[in-house]
């Protein structure tokens, strides 16, 4: 059985920092005088399209991949992921020097398989399903003796995640907002935490499909309310919160912004012809979510985390959905 995850504290995030920042990029932040006379913002943009492994996970592998002990780590480490955190954790542990054994749901996009695969993950392929992915690890787990690292529920990836609020406000103090995409809450719960405790005047949006809107749903219910059938283009934003996302969620988070599809596909038109980057739909969600909110923070300063830039373009749909 896993240790509990408990919520980490500012003091972790600064932590994990330490940890990881040999192993890590620190990644850019753009700005665009046409998108803000577009939007009438002032925008910046925490550009984690460009990470090592092509996303914002490489923090929260590297910091849960290196908090191990060495009898922890010895005999490798092990998640399920549709793609990106199984590609992080496949290079945080080939960094390390030990094996990683990622289960895959057998609908993963090709480019994250692919990614796997080349930092040297050890792939088993399950029905992509919750519970097939979950009792696959399991079954591995006590085959090789490889400790599980959750793709969010887990204390040193959401601390590790918090550092790219910890980076963003080192370099732009006097941001008035910062929005980032939601799916099991792992980045939006670490940037939540990290930005309050630097900052308690800052607010902090999370941005979801509203084809895949648990987030959404449990924050107004009060309770967890499970993903049951997402359907977005934003594969990185299917799961669903865990009680830990959700706890610091509803104690730090201002709200959620949800998008619709052709929102999605805009976006990361915007910012492929504006900004000259490639981001995946997950990472576009947060922008959309800016043009959807942008008459109620005009005026204000707005970060942006773009989270990711796994994608692959004969797979969007830039016609409209």
């Amino acid at each position: 059985m896993r240790p509990a995850t408990r919520e980490p504290a500012l003091t972790d995030v600064q932590a994990a920092w330490d940890r990881i920042a040999a192993h890590i990029a620190r990644t850019p932040v753009l700005t665009s005088r046409t998108l803000d006379a577009e939007t009438g913002l002032r925008l910046f943009f925490k550009c984690e399209n460009l990470q090592r492994a092509g996303v914002f996970k490489a923090r929260g592998a590297h910091n849960a991949v290196f908090a191990l002990r060495d009898e922890e780590a010895r005999n490798g480490v092990l998640t399920h992921s549709s793609g990106n955190h199984g590609a992080a954790l496949s290079l945080a542990a080939a960094t390390r020097g030990i094996r990683a054994y990622i289960v895959v749901p057998e609908n993963a996009p090709a480019l994250k398989v692919e990614a796997i695969r080349r930092y040297g993950g050890i792939i088993t392929f399950c029905r992509p399903t919750l519970a097939d992915r979950e009792a696959t690890a399991e079954r591995i787990a006590a085959e090789t003796g490889a400790t599980l690292i959750h793709p969010y529920d887990n204390t040193n990836v959401i601390a590790g995640q918090g550092t790219v609020a910890l980076e963003f406000l080192a370099e732009v103090s006097n941001l008035d907002v910062i929005l980032a995409p939601v799916g099991g809450g792992g980045l939006l719960s670490g940037i939540a935490i990290t930005a309050k405790g630097i900052k308690p005047s800052i607010r902090v949006f999370g941005a979801e499909p509203a084809g895949a809107d648990d987030a959404t749903r449990s924050l107004e219910a009060g309770q967890l309310i499970p993903q049951t059938d997402p359907k977005t283009i934003a594969d990185g934003l299917r799961t669903s919160l865990a009680p830990v996302t959700f706890s610091i969620l509803r104690r730090h988070a201002e709200g959620i912004i949800t998008v619709s599809e052709p929102a999605i596909v805009e976006a990361m038109r915007q910012l492929w012809t504006v900004l000259k980057i490639v981001v995946e739909p997950s990472s576009a969600v947060a922008f959309a979510a800016t043009l959807a909110a942008a008459p109620r923070l005009r005026g204000l300063r707005v970060g942006i985390v773009l989270s990711g830039g796994n994608v692959d373009p004969k797979t969007v749909p830039w016609e409209k959905p």
